[in-house]
């Protein structure tokens, strides 16, 4: 019996193999350009004065670079995801690469404030691109049994791409001035696309059959929602309040919290810059700690209630607690591990409403709540510093928090296990 039941055990274990290392061939081409993204995204920041002082203006002139980044992304990120469900996610990806390429190629290379100003803007609509493709790649080409993995580790790369903007950018000014280090960030944009052209083959080209023709089954059915009505479904629309929730509590914190600390607690800004870096740096850790989880449970909203719920006690205690500097710096980092540890279940509770060939329109619409709480909450918490009233700042930000929380635990929950539903998307 073993003789016949041992050569029949050999091409499982070699397909379940292959499935893994193609599985991880996808994460890995995806997650570099997710840390490319998220470094284009930070270029800007660590420059700041310098930028100005070349231009001559003052920091409203050049943070509206970043409002046009932000009001470009946020118009055009659903008119992506269409696309990306109709011509596939790997010719848009590449798309958006070239695009970024140009962007910061022009920065580098042409003179003048409004040439920046465009230049952003023209970044705004290669950052369109990368959610609606990223997660329909993800959600459509990883095991369902490795999904929650795949998001964490997809995550996790953005937040180093955000770690590493200013050490690229300072040393990239150091080097060779502000003009050069946006070439430099061209060209790594440059290579990026040339390495998706080059491994992009294990990537779908555009729409699964069964992506299509689950498609055409939901329009065919007058009960089923697309297009449009899908993303004004009240499912959709409570993930895209998530979302801005979610921008409008982490844009309090990572904004202002030096600043504000300062202000309220006389707490010195180099003790309140590491425990900024360490709820960052360990939001990164807890990206990859909530990718275990998230493939481990179907509650995916009690795992973000748990998460929200402590950080807003972080909140409270930054607000209202003077902290020594070694508290401060724990508090927040453990706040940081809360913080990321909720970025895969987001991702999950997402993709468990979504229909099959609806990703990229569906995570292009929801990610747009963060464009819309990057928009407005580095103006209204400015305002609140400005008017003398640090403390309603973690007011805000704790109200954000619990508006998510309250979003997370009172979905409606998908029809089936989460782990059935990609099963059978895989």
């Amino acid at each position: 019996m073993s003789s016949t039941s041992d050569p029949l055990s050999v091409p499982v274990d070699t397909g379940a193999r292959e499935g893994i290392v193609r599985d991880a061939k996808v994460i890995s081409l995806i997650s570099v350009v997710h840390f490319v993204s998220h470094l284009h995204a930070m270029l800007l920041p660590p420059i700041f004065v310098l930028v100005k002082g070349s231009f001559g203006v003052g920091y409203t002139e050049i943070a509206f670079a970043i409002t046009a980044y932000n009001i470009v992304s946020a118009l055009l990120q659903t008119p992506a995801g269409f696309l990306v469900d109709r011509i596939g996610p790997r010719i848009m990806l590449t798309g958006g690469l070239l695009i970024a390429t140009a962007a910061t190629a022009m920065i580098a290379l042409l003179p003048g404030y409004w040439t920046f100003i465009a230049a952003y803007a023209l970044l705004g609509v290669a950052n369109t691109v990368y959610h609606p493709a990223d997660y329909s790649i993800l959600s459509s080409a990883i095991d369902g049994q490795r999904i929650g993995k795949a998001f964490s580790v997809h995550t996790f790369s953005g937040y180093i791409g955000f770690g590493a903007a200013p050490a690229f950018m300072l040393a990239g000014t150091a080097l060779w001035g502000w003009h050069g280090a946006y070439l430099a960030a061209s060209l790594l944009a440059l290579g990026a696309a040339v390495l998706l052209m080059a491994a992009g083959h294990i990537l779908p080209k555009k729409p699964t059959a069964a992506a299509l023709a689950a498609t055409r089954k939901r329009s065919s059915d007058k009960n089923a929602k697309v297009g449009w009505d899908l993303l004004l479904s009240a499912p959709i629309l409570r993930n895209l309040f998530f979302f801005l929730c979610l921008g409008m509590a982490n844009g309090g914190i990572q904004t202002y919290a030096v600043v504000s600390q300062e202000v309220i607690h006389g707490t010195p800004a180099s003790i309140s810059n590491i425990a900024l870096s360490g709820f960052l740096l360990m939001s990164a850790a807890g990206v990859l700690l909530g990718g275990v989880i998230a493939d481990r449970t179907i509650h995916h909203g009690r795992v973000a209630a748990i998460g929200f719920a402590c950080t807003a006690v972080m909140a409270i205690m930054m607000g209202w607690v003077a902290m020594p500097g070694f508290l401060l710096i724990l508090v927040m980092s453990v706040g940081g591990v809360l913080n990321g540890m909720i970025q895969p279940s987001r991702d999950m509770m997402v993709r468990a409403v979504t229909p099959p060939g609806s990703f990229g329109k569906v995570f292009g619409f929801v990610t747009t709540g963060l464009n819309l709480g990057g928009m407005v909450a580095p103006l209204a918490y400015g305002w609140m510093m400005d008017h003398g009233q640090p403390q309603m700042i973690y007011a805000v930000v704790t109200l954000f928090i619990l508006l998510a929380l309250v979003t997370a635990i009172t979905r409606r929950k998908p029809e089936g296990s989460l782990h059935g539903l990609a099963r059978a998307g895989s």
